[in-house]
């Protein structure tokens, strides 16, 4: 018998296989608050539980795990980042940051990333799989243990394209927030993804609270297109009005990250072409990154992101500059995986 992923199962679910087992319902909510609140990571100490169950739930069932492989802690800030090893021998990365508002933890939805974009390093080392709903919850259940620090916001915004991973992501925010467990509200999530426009779509519909943060980088077709291949799929245009549906259906505001790249779209031509885009999605938000350097890329951080964030604010969108954090320990996604392989 192939023992089950017991952490990806949702409360009723869990309720539905104790009571396959011959017990009671509410041995299910049990042994998904042993699960999600008291973390256990063996049945055996479930001491509410018969010898018989557990005996039971070893049998049938397997609690997930990943191991800290590296730890790196910058010196200026303090933010954390761990490389995570999971059961089959995969990595993936989770950073722990520390803002006045709060402990805010960004984690991975998959091993390695499809999408192409130019300047990003996690999918220089290829796409793998992706992660499954008992993965990205331990990001969150291992960074708060080993650090001390409760997480009160989250960013699904590492390694890999969330939306490409769909399934298993809804699964995953479906648990995090359920109150019999973690119950963070949605609210506190922010959703990173690239532009897969008709999932952009089904989320709208789902109206699950969260921020969606689309990854813009360029105003044009053809700006983009050179750098994130994801645009050849859905251009600008389509990109934007399914940006709009998502605020419509969810009352949320949008917000688009735009890397500023030395001479490729750090210009004043850029901020008048990004105003014109982004005016008829108002209100939304701009958040401005200088761009991370890697070793394989061409791409040098621009210098003009305070003259740019300027200009944006002058034509009437909202914008702000991304506070770097651990810039010593190279936190920004996929470098320290690609190094590790």
């Amino acid at each position: 018998m192939e023992k089950k992923d017991i952490l990806s199962l949702s409360p009723g679910e869990i309720e539905e296989e104790l009571i396959a087992l011959g017990e009671k319902k509410f041995r299910g909510k049990q042994l998904y608050e042993w699960l999600h609140k008291k973390r256990v990571v063996s049945f055996s100490e479930c001491t509410n539980l018969s010898a018989a169950l557990i005996s039971k739930l070893d049998e049938r069932y397997f609690i997930n795990r990943l191991t800290i492989k590296r730890k790196l802690v910058s010196a200026i800030d303090g933010t954390t980042k761990y490389l995570y090893e999971f059961s089959d021998g995969e990595k993936a990365e989770t950073v722990m940051m520390s803002y006045n508002h709060g402990n805010s933890l960004c984690i991975s939805t998959q091993v390695g990333c499809k999408m192409g974009c130019s300047f990003c390093a996690s999918t220089k080392a290829g796409f793998v799989r992706n992660l499954l709903p008992s993965e990205m919850l331990l990001q969150i259940y291992e960074s708060e243990r080993d650090s001390g620090k409760k997480v009160e916001s989250l960013v699904l915004m590492g390694i890999g394209e969330p939306l490409d991973n769909y399934d298993n992501v809804l699964k995953f925010l479906g648990i995090l927030s359920s109150p019999e467990g973690t119950n963070l509200s949605l609210r506190h999530v922010s959703l990173s993804t690239c532009g897969l426009v008709e999932k952009i779509y089904d989320l709208a519909e789902l109206k699950l609270g969260l921020t969606l943060s689309v990854s813009l980088h360029a105003p044009t077709d053809e700006k983009r297109s050179a750098i994130m291949p994801v645009n050849k799929r859905y251009g600008t245009a389509e990109l934007i009005e399914a940006c709009k549906y998502y605020f419509e259906k969810t009352g949320r505001r949008i917000s688009f990250e735009f890397a500023l790249i030395s001479g490729v779209n750090d210009n004043a031509e850029t901020a008048k072409e990004l105003i014109r885009l982004l005016k008829p999605i108002s209100p939304c938000h701009v958040n401005l990154i200088p761009v991370n350097e890697i070793k394989e890329g061409p791409y040098r951080k621009s210098e003009n992101v305070k003259s740019f964030c300027s200009m944006l604010i002058k034509g009437g969108i909202n914008a702000t500059v991304r506070r770097t954090l651990g810039a010593d320990i190279s936190a920004a996604c996929g470098q320290l995986r690609r190094d590790n392989i």
